[in-house]
C-alpha cells in the first residue's frame, strides 16, 4: 500500500517542512562505516566488528547483510580473524585482549574520541585525578575510563560535582564525552571550576564539532516549528541530545528510527514540522521521512543551512593500504 493511500483519509494540517542543516553523518561516522564496507570489499565476509560500528540500527542491519558480524567482546571472535573497533573507541585492555587472540585489528575510532583518550592518558601520567563528564554505560565513556581506571571518576550532573571528593583538589583535570549537550556540559564544567579553582581541562573543547553544529541547527529551527522530529536510534547519545535541545527551546520533539514511527497525534493541529537527524543516521532515512510528508500533500519544504561543514578524516591506515594496493594492480 502506498503512503498516499495510507494517509489520504487522515486530516492533514502540516503545511511546511524545515530541514536542519547540518544533520546526519559526521566525518567520524562516515569514516567508520566506510572502514567496514571497504574491509568487506577487500577481504570478503565475515568481518567482525566489536560492538555496533555506530549507534544506528539501520546501518548495523545493512552491514550485517553484507557479512559484518557484530560481537560484544573480542573473545567471541575466532583467533586471527579481521576485527574492526567501532567509532566509539576501546580501552587499552581490549587492544591487549585482541593481540592475545592474534586478531587482525582495524581501528575505526573517531579521531576526536582518540583525542580524548590521549588527553586522559596524559593527565593520568602527570598525576592528576581526572573527572570525566559523560553518561554511565556509554561505550565511549567505557573506553575513555579504561585509559586510567584508577585515576578517572565519572560525573553526569552538577549534583555529581557537588558530591565529588578527590584526594588532591589542586591536582585535578577534566575531559568530556564528545556527544553531550553543549549547554548542559558547560554548566557542569562551570560547577567544576567553582568547586575546584585549580582544575585544568583539554586544550580544545572535547565535544565534537558535529554534535555542536547539529545542536546549533536544532536551536535555530526550534522556534519556527510546531514539532520537531529527530531521526536516530535510541542508543545514539547525540540523537537523544538533539531531542532534548529542541524541548529545552519549548518545542515538542520526538526521536524516531524512521518514518514508520511517526504518530498521528504528534501532527494533529501542527502546521510546521522540523526535521533533523543524529550524526549516525544515514540521509536516506531523512529522504524517506520527507517522502512521507509529500505523500500527505506537503509541498513547502525548505532546508535551513545554519553552518557549513567540510571536515573529512582519513581512513585507517590498513584500509588506505588496501586501496593503494588495488590501485597499483
Amino acid at each position: 500500500m502506498s503512503l498516499v493511500s495510507e494517509t489520504a483519509t487522515v486530516p492533514n494540517t502540516v503545511e511546511k517542512l524545515l530541514l536542519a542543516a547540518p544533520r546526519g553523518y559526521c566525518a567520524g561516522v562516515d569514516r567508520a562505516v566506510q572502514t567496514v564496507e571497504r574491509t568487506l570489499d577487500e577481504h570478503g565476509a565475515p568481518v567482525y566488528v566489536r560492538k555496533q560500528i555506530v549507534h544506528n540500527r539501520h546501518v548495523v542491519e545493512l552491514l550485517t547483510e553484507r557479512g559484518a558480524v557484530f560481537v560484544e567482546d573480542v573473545g567471541e571472535v575466532p583467533e586471527g580473524a579481521i576485527t574492526v573497533f567501532s567509532a566509539h573507541g576501546v580501552a587499552p585492555s581490549v587492544r591487549t585482549a585482541a593481540r592475545e587472540r592474534g586478531l587482525q585489528t582495524i581501528d575505526a575510532t573517531c579521531p576526536l574520541v582518540t583525542k580524548v583518550h590521549r588527553e586522559a592518558a596524559r593527565f593520568a601520567q602527570d598525576g592528576y585525578t581526572i573527572v570525566l563528564v559523560g553518561h554511565d554505560g556509554h561505550e565511549e565513556v567505557e573506553g575513555t575510563m579504561g585509559e586510567a581506571p584508577e585515576r578517572i571518576v565519572l560525573v553526569q550532573s552538577e549534583r555529581d560535582v557537588d558530591e565529588l571528593r578527590v584526594d588532591d583538589p589542586e591536582r585535578i583535570a577534566y575531559v568530556t564525552q564528545t556527544t553531550l549537550s553543549v549547554d548542559e556540559t558547560e554548566a557542569i564544567v562551570a560547577r567544576l571550576r567553582e568547586r575546584f579553582p585549580q582544575i585544568v581541562g583539554p586544550r580544545t573543547d572535547d565535544i565534537c564539532y558535529a554534535t555542536t553544529n547539529r545542536q546549533a541547527a536544532v536551536k535555530r529551527l526550534a522556534g519556527d516549528c510546531d514539532v520537531m522530529l529527530v531521526i536516530g536510534s535510541r542508543n545514539s547519545s547525540n540523537s537523544v541530545r538533539l531531542v532534548e535541545v529542541a524541548r529545552d527551546c519549548g518545542t515538542d520533539a520526538h526521536l524516531i528510527d524512521n518514518a514508520s514511527e511517526v504518530r498521528e497525534e504528534w501532527l494533529a493541529g501542527r502546521r510546521v514540522v522540523g526535521i533533523s537527524s543524529g550524526a549516525s543516521a544515514p540521509e536516506n532515512l531523512v529522504s524517506e521521512l520527507v517522502d512521507y510528508f509529500r505523500a500527505r500533500g506537503v509541498l513547502d519544504i525548505s532546508e535551513v543551512d545554519v553552518i557549513r561543514e567540510d571536515v573529512r578524516f582519513m581512513l585507517p591506515k590498513p584500509v588506505r593500504e588496501f586501496a593503494a594496493g588495488a590501485n597499483a594492480s
